[in-house]
């Protein structure tokens, strides 16, 4: 059952991928060639030469921009797929749909609207070539971090459900993600490399972009994963361990 799974939830995340890829022409890559414009006009008031175009713009918002969606969507929804392996028939009454959903929107938050709080993306010409490596390390610290205390939350509420019932039991925990994520982003380094005269509505859009993309890749993960799930699990012997409104929800 976990290999159908598998190969349900690769296929959901190169749909998922698809999507994402169309949204991304339309309302991500007009802010990147601003920005571009932006960098080169810099460039020529400081009297620098540009810099050699090792790919071009055209492959870059084209396949370049295709390839990488396709290949995170796909790498996205295989471990989706894993998740919802380990969750199915464990969480309440659930049913294959509703579960999707919820990991959909607990990957949403955890691994892309907590880190974007404290580090949101940045377009071309903002940042500083030489402090990538010291950015990307703290990102991606933020994201095993936000990992590990939705783990912590998740093991509040279940000690919590000894005392209180399911909806006040999921209140603590989410209040304990939620100040536990706080104190920890406020204590994390900051980091502000934006120009001065960076255009502040560009950037705004361009940030609105790149989180709207990971929310359509994640929305259409969770919808679609969630209808093919359902029908796997029709005929399947975890289905005689469970009752027909579960596998039908």
């Amino acid at each position: 059952m976990v290999g159908k799974l598998l190969v349900r939830g690769m296929l959901a995340g190169i749909a998922a991928g698809l999507l994402t890829f169309g949204f991304a022409r339309i309302a991500g890559e007009p802010q990147v060639d601003q920005a571009i414009s932006f960098e080169q006009k810099a460039d020529e008031a400081k009297g620098e030469a540009p810099e050699p175009e090792l790919v071009s713009r055209h492959t870059q918002a084209g396949i370049g921009l295709l390839t990488g969606v396709l290949a995170y969507g796909a790498a996205i929804g295989g471990l989706f797929a894993l998740s919802f392996a380990a969750m199915i028939g464990r969480v309440g009454k659930l049913g294959p749909k509703a579960l999707s959903a919820l990991i959909a929107l607990s990957g949403f938050v955890v691994l892309v609207v907590v880190p974007a709080i404290k580090y949101p993306a940045n377009p071309p010409s903002v940042g500083d070539p030489e402090t990538i490596g010291y950015r990307t390390g703290l990102y991606f610290l933020m994201i095993v971090i936000s990992l590990a205390v939705m783990v912590f939350a998740l093991g509040v509420r279940r000690a919590a459900l000894s005392r209180l019932d399911a909806w006040n039991a999921s209140i603590i925990g989410g209040a304990v993600f939620v100040v536990v994520i706080a104190a920890v982003q406020i204590a994390m380094p900051e980091i502000n490399e934006v120009p001065s005269a960076f255009p502040a509505v560009l950037l705004w859009k361009f940030r609105l972009a790149a989180l709207g993309m990971q929310a359509v890749m994640w929305t259409a993960l969770g919808l679609l994963f969630g209808a093919l799930a359902q029908q796997s699990l029709h005929g399947t012997s975890l289905r005689r361990t469970m009752p027909r409104d579960y596998i039908n929800s």
